[in-house]
């Protein structure tokens, strides 16, 4: 699964600190902590109709992440909504948007690691994009990576960093086997999440899904689970192993940058009859249904003025 470039985005224009400037021209400094050692959280964020999807628990894990960081300055949220609305006016942007919302540890006086060389506060950067969800509807392929996600006692999941390297390397195992993402366990050999999303089986009508042990806690993960509960589907949380998602009914994955996606072949073994299940798609169509009605109001319309 190769993401497409969509030709509306050719002359985006990002945020860098406040400043906005056309994406060929904008600069983070070298000195900066997410170029240095990958000192920085991040968010994605989704506009639907001018409103981006429980944006407030975006922000909950975003300053989570970075008190637990010890992120020395965090800006206001009030600064951060306004930014995030300033690009999305200056693009004249309004639905079909997934916006990249990171904040790193700042610009560094001195090459290094040491946190205390950072002195000139944060920097906060908003990437928008016309990117509708980036999945295919009919079934994704997954291959299990030999790359396996930390628990909590080497790199908490909790903490939603912009270190990518153990996605990335699972996505070029995936990459080269010819599936669409990566499946990953964690260290004992328990489904953590793929490579960019979280994981879901059907079994007999009820919907499993990992524990949030190797994997961070997702907000659209969370939206599946309340969509259970208040429709009546049965859920749980448990630990899930390999075996399970091979005598699956159905599978499907969920996030942000890809709303909820079928999963219908895991390393060459069909799941279910290869299509998406009905629950799977009940879900999908209730999810669709939500971010209707829900987020917070960012933007008017598509032509507010800049």
């Amino acid at each position: 699964m190769l993401q497409k470039s969509d030709p509306r985005n050719k002359d985006l224009v990002v945020n860098v600190n406040g400043r906005l400037t056309h994406r060929d021209a904008a600069a983070v400094s070298p000195f900066d902590s997410s170029v240095q050692g990958g000192d920085a959280v991040w968010e994605g964020l989704r506009l639907y109709q001018g409103r981006i999807f429980r944006l407030e628990q975006h922000l909950d894990r975003l300053v989570g992440s970075a008190k637990a960081l010890a992120f020395a300055a965090i800006p206001p949220r009030e600064l951060m909504v306004e930014e995030i609305r300033r690009t999305l006016v200056a693009n004249r942007m309004f639905d079909g948007v997934h916006i990249r919302l990171t904040l790193t540890r700042g610009v560094k006086l001195t090459s290094g690691m040491d946190p205390r060389l950072n002195q000139s506060g944060p920097t906060l950067i908003v990437l928008a994009e016309h990117k509708p969800p980036v999945y295919a509807t009919d079934g994704l392929a997954l291959v299990t990576s030999s790359v396996r996600r930390f628990p909590p006692d080497c790199l908490d999941p909790k903490i939603h960093h912009t270190n990518l390297m153990q996605s990335i390397l699972a996505k070029i195992e995936a990459n080269v086997a010819g599936a669409d993402d990566a499946l990953m366990l964690d260290t004992r050999g328990v489904i953590a999440e793929t490579n960019a999303t979280h994981v879901f089986l059907v079994d007999r009508g009820r919907v499993l899904t990992p524990c949030v042990v190797a994997c961070p806690e997702g907000i659209t993960r969370g939206a599946v689970l309340e969509l259970c509960a208040a429709h009546g589907i049965p859920s749980e949380e448990r630990d899930l192993s390999l075996t399970e998602a091979y005598r699956a009914d159905e599978m499907f994955c969920s996030g942000t940058m890809g709303e909820l996606a079928a999963i219908t072949r895991v390393d060459g073994r069909t799941v279910g009859d290869g299509r998406p299940g009905p629950v799977t798609r009940r879900l999908t169509e209730l999810f669709r249904e939500l971010t209707t009605r829900e987020g917070t109001r960012v933007v008017q319309a598509a032509g507010d003025a800049p």
